[in-house]
């Protein structure tokens, strides 16, 4: 899957909300290799304009989820808090990396306490919280002290792996909301590059979104719209699928400019490009944030479906080029 190597490399970097240097690095990086002039603004955002004075800012968040060590047990295993807002239930076995205040990394399992089946008939029937569950780490520690002498303390990061794989156009693993987004806006720049084009666009690749305050501010002051690109849901009640473009119409912070939409739907109709418009009932975005800031630009909402969110999650080729189009296409609209 040569196209998508930089899907799998942002993949690959560990970027839970609050330790995403090396994401962002990457980025960046990735930009000035297209020629472009990257900048960074005090809050670690990565930022590029696609030519002067920039109307339309294109959004995603290279944040992802985590977890956090909060305290070590007695016995020598890791109480954890929460990084965004992981699914429990889809990450109980799975592998993680502790990475200490010093650099140095560990690898471990996220369990629920007392996981033998041959040791604990209730396992089944318990419920799966952050005080029923723990880490392990890899390594001899038997004690608190133990952990300890490792260099472990409370702060350090927890990351999942990310689990990539492609089946069959199918892309699966964690962390697709927002890398599949993260990717869209590098291939929109990529492309634009390629023909020669320079456009009114800023990227705009935030670093906390999933804490609630990542889009916030720092956008050029010329900036009229922001189009925000994140992950189109796919559950009971929305019509989503991982090979179409989802529009999101309203979310739980309320309903997206209506012209901006509606430009976007008829552009979706007029070039053939396979999308849904939804309703999110459980969902905000670097857009929602933005407007809550005082930000005065409009806001729409778009992205590839991705399935099983903030579990293993899964979308498609078909979707994720959906998205690229659909942004092309206003793009081609702008002044």
């Amino acid at each position: 899957m040569e196209e998508y190597t930089e899907l799998r490399d942002l993949l690959e970097i560990d970027s839970p909300v609050g330790y995403t240097a090396k994401a962002s690095a990457y980025v960046f990086d990735l930009l000035q290799t297209l020629g472009l002039r990257p900048t960074l603004t005090k809050k670690g955002v990565v930022k590029c304009s696609l030519g002067p004075k920039p109307i339309l800012g294109l959004v995603a968040h290279l944040d992802t989820l985590g977890l956090m060590v909060s305290s070590i047990k007695a016995e020598g295993t890791l109480a954890f808090s929460s990084l965004g807002s992981p699914s429990l239930s889809s990450s109980e076995g799975e592998y993680v990396r502790i990475i200490t205040q010093s650099g140095i990394e560990y690898t471990g399992t996220l369990l629920l306490n007392n996981p033998s089946a041959h040791a604990n008939a209730e396992r089944e029937k318990q419920e799966r919280k952050y005080e029923t569950m723990h880490i392990r780490i890899d390594a001899e520690v038997f004690s608190r002290a133990d952990v300890e002498a490792l260099g472990i303390r409370n702060g350090d990061i927890v990351c999942f792996e990310p689990r990539f794989r492609e089946c069959g156009g199918y892309l699966k693993g964690r962390f697709m909301d927002n890398k599949a987004g993260c990717y869209v806006i590098l291939e929109v720049a990529k492309r634009l590059r390629k023909q020669g084009k320079k456009a009114p666009v800023e990227l705009f690749f935030s670093n906390h979104e999933e804490v609630g305050h990542g889009g916030a501010v720092g956008y050029a002051p010329s900036i009229r719209e922001l189009l925000v690109i994140d992950m189109g849901v796919i559950g009971a009640g929305c019509d989503g699928r991982e090979v179409s473009c989802s529009i999101c119409a309203k979310d739980s912070s309320g309903p997206y400019d209506f012209e901006f939409r509606k430009t976007l739907v008829l552009l979706a109709e007029k070039n053939s490009i396979p999308f849904t418009v939804d309703v999110y009932p459980f969902y905000s975005s670097d857009g929602s944030v933005a407007l809550r800031a005082g930000n005065d630009v409009r806001v729409a909402l778009i992205g590839p479906g991705v399935a099983a969110s903030h579990g293993v999650e899964r979308t498609h080729r078909k979707g994720i080029e959906a998205t690229i189009q659909l942004c092309l296409a206003y793009i081609g609209t702008l002044p």
